[in-house]
């Protein structure tokens, strides 16, 4: 699906001339039809010889209206440019120009309209200067097409010429996750909140719960249209009309942004490449107060200069926007700042980081050269970028947010992997649809050297311990369950820790015992094998080494506590397991009196032993018996 936007100053004919094309008339407001002026968006469609079926959106020419405007410019595949050919090159022919020009609106059709009320010798003349406009401009090779929506001459030619002009245009690429700025919306009796937009990626299909960003509201489509023609998938690069039940239409601004749960995140700050128009009378310079407007949203901003102190008309460069209020916006979206007031289009460009840290310094080459990279890096370098400092995430959320198609990723993917620069948490191959966690190289570095420091000082601060308790460690790094055992794994992978009975230490940690201790240890331990089926009790040892000698020995293996008092030497707790084990295979079952005399020990330590094996799965209890599972 195509969609192109009208550009040009007020009464040139756009909405007429969109009429006279499609049989629509774009100028849905009253007020709009009583004035004979488009105030705000209208929307029309046709469908061109070859069968395809375009969207359009017709924009307001008025100065005082170029927000509007701004709202449905982006989004679009190509401009039908309207010049009049009565009155020419106008103020808004040049900042529509502009605009489209910073959008970087690459194609398009200049129409010449109200042809039937000038002579030819003045139309060459408007045709020189309009040609002679465009011509520094980014669609500066544009068809120009003459035409009258009053007689309808050249209307045929117009359509062809768009037809030929969309097909020479490469298909957008798709990101895969959907997201639908809000351009208009409104309420249907009987059916409830409807908004629409342009659809930039992936998918809507009817039935799928959706956010609207960055209000947060929470919904479900109820319904999915098309130029009026109902559907049960709503494609990427389409006009979209969105029923949405849940979401009352006062909890809808324009700008907001419809998008699946948790595919995107919204921001507060960005770092941009910025273009000064070279006809403002301004220059850029740090602190400067600017409004934003990207896709169909517009934010009040602060600049931070980078690398430069100021920035003349006509120059590029590096800025960082802090925004009044959050948005959705990903790197590669373009964007115009303008002059809060008086209302003036300053410049625009790309979106280079949507996610970046805050800058502190004017000058910081290393973000710079960081800049250059998302901008203009091969797919591997803009990946590696994305995954740096943001710890790890799923591939596909990476992916996504580096904004790559998906056959530049599977090359980026096997780029990174040869290079050592892309570690995976999971054992499963990656592809551009993984959502295996990944990070880069230096991230992991970063990671496990953070693992290192928080084991070395548990060890310095505990060395009678083996080793600290996962739960412990996975609480001092602040991640959920999942994720740190993934990082534990792999340190574990690396050779950094090892990992043993529920407790993490450094590879090189090891317990060394005073001599004085080792000596306690050891009498203990006599006393276990003199007595090992009714041994010391666990409070027994504890007065006589100490809690944390008695921590070792169970930390370590050398003792297996198998109820809250009753504990036995590892050796003798394996011999007594395997001899049960025994027994039940050749007896069926065991009761605890049995057990007792097996072992001549006291009833005490029996129980406490099949409690044990009851509750780690060896045995089942089954009245006064037990039998193996």
């Amino acid at each position: 699906m195509r969609v192109i936007g009208t550009a040009g100053h007020v009464d040139h004919g756009k909405s007429s001339l969109v009429q006279a094309i499609t049989g629509i008339n774009p100028d849905r407001l009253a007020e709009e039809q009583r004035r004979q002026m488009t105030i705000d968006l209208g929307f029309a469609w046709l469908t061109l010889p070859d069968g395809e079926s375009v969207g359009i959106v017709d924009v307001p020419g008025h100065r005082d209206f170029i927000e509007n405007m701004l709202a449905g410019a982006g989004g679009i595949d190509a401009v039908l440019f309207v010049v009049a050919a009565d009155e020419g090159v106008m103020p808004q022919t040049r900042e529509h120009l502009s605009i489209l020009d910073l959008l970087n609106v690459q194609k398009g059709i200049i129409a010449l309209t109200k042809t039937d009320i000038v002579d030819d010798e003045w139309l060459d003349l408007v045709e020189e200067d309009v040609s002679k406009l465009v011509s520094v401009s980014s669609f500066g090779q544009s068809p120009i097409v003459r035409v009258s929506a009053k007689t309808g001459e050249g209307l045929d030619d117009l359509v062809t010429t768009l037809q030929n002009v969309l097909q020479e245009i490469p298909r957008r690429k798709d990101r895969g996750a959907p997201r639908l700025p809000i351009d208009r919306i409104f309420t249907i009796a009987g059916f409830g909140t409807v908004v629409t937009g342009t659809l930039l990626d992936g998918t809507f299909a009817v039935g799928d719960s959706v956010e609207i960003h960055p209000g947060r509201s929470k919904g479900r489509i109820r319904g999915l249209q098309t130029h009026k023609e109902k559907l049960d998938h709503a494609l990427q690069g389409s006009r979209v009309a969105v029923n949405i039940s849940g979401i009352e239409v006062d909890d809808v601004e324009r700008g907001e942004v419809v998008i699946k749960p948790g595919s995107y995140t919204s921001t507060s700050m960005i770092d941009v490449h910025f273009r000064l128009l070279a006809d403002t009378d301004h220059r850029m310079r740090h602190d400067k107060e600017v409004k934003l407007y990207a896709g169909a949203a517009q934010r009040i901003a602060k600049v931070r200069l980078l690398g430069r102190e100021v920035l003349n008309p006509g120059e590029e460069g590096w800025l960082q926007l802090l925004l009044s209020a959050p948005v959705i916006i990903i790197r590669g979206d373009r964007f115009i700042l303008r002059r809060p007031s008086p209302s003036s289009t300053l410049g625009g460009g790309v979106v280079a980081d949507a996610h970046p840290k805050r800058r502190h310094r004017l000058k910081d080459h290393a973000v710079i050269e960081q800049l250059e990279a998302f901008l203009r890096g091969t797919p591997a370098t803009v990946l590696q970028r994305t995954l740096e400092g943001i710890g790890p995430v799923p591939l596909s959320d990476a992916l996504k947010e580096a904004g790559i198609s998906d056959d530049e990723a599977e090359e980026a993917i096997q780029e990174l992997i040869q290079n050592s620069e892309l570690i995976s948490l999971n054992e499963s191959e990656l592809s551009v649809e993984s959502s295996s966690l990944v990070m880069d190289q230096t991230t992991w570095l970063t990671m496990a050297e953070r693992i290192r420091k928080i084991l070395a000082d548990y060890h310095l601060a505990n060395p009678l311990q083996i080793g600290m308790p996962i739960e412990e460690l996975r609480s001092k790094m602040g991640m959920e369950t999942k994720l740190a055992t993934f990082l534990l794994e792999q340190a574990e992978k690396d050779g950094t820790v090892v990992i043993v009975r529920g407790y993490v230490a450094l590879i090189d940690h090891r317990v060394q015992l005073e001599e004085n201790e080792k000596k306690v240890v050891d009498q203990l331990l006599l006393k276990f094998d003199s007595n090992p089926y009714a041994p010391p009790s666990l409070k027994e040892s504890k007065q006589e080494i100490g809690d944390d000698l008695v921590r070792f020995l169970l930390e370590s293996g050398a003792l297996v506590q198998v109820s809250e008092d009753v504990v036995f030497k590892a050796d003798k707790y394996d011999e007594m397991v395997n001899m049960v084990k025994e027994d039940l295979q050749g007896n069926g079952t065991l009761t605890v009196a049995d057990v007792r005399d097996k072992f001549d020990t006291s009833r005490k330590y029996a129980l406490a032993l099949m409690e044990h094996l009851d509750a780690v799965g060896v045995t089942v209890r089954e009245g006064d018996t037990r039998r193996l599972v």
